[in-house]
């Protein structure tokens, strides 16, 4: 599966995949696999991502165009 949202989140972000890999606790070369489609994205890793984006794991697969995150539920 191709995931060019989170390229795109990525490049607005003035970041290079070695930067986010490290905010990701992950190595560049793991990183560039999940952008670039050859190994899909754990959902532990698409959870940091939309926390790190302040989106929806659905925005960053397309699943919706709604960037906004989903609110927070009462605990």
């Amino acid at each position: 599966m191709r995931y060019p949202r989170i390229k795109d989140l990525r490049e607005d972000q003035d970041l290079n995949q070695r930067e986010l890999a490290e905010k990701l606790f992950l190595t560049r070369s793991a990183y560039s696999n999940y952008e670039n489609g050859l190994r899909d994205v754990p959902a532990e890793v698409l959870g940091r991502l939309a926390d790190y984006y302040n989106t929806s794991v659905d925005y960053l697969i397309g699943r919706t165009d709604e960037r906004s995150p989903y609110p927070k539920g009462k605990k």
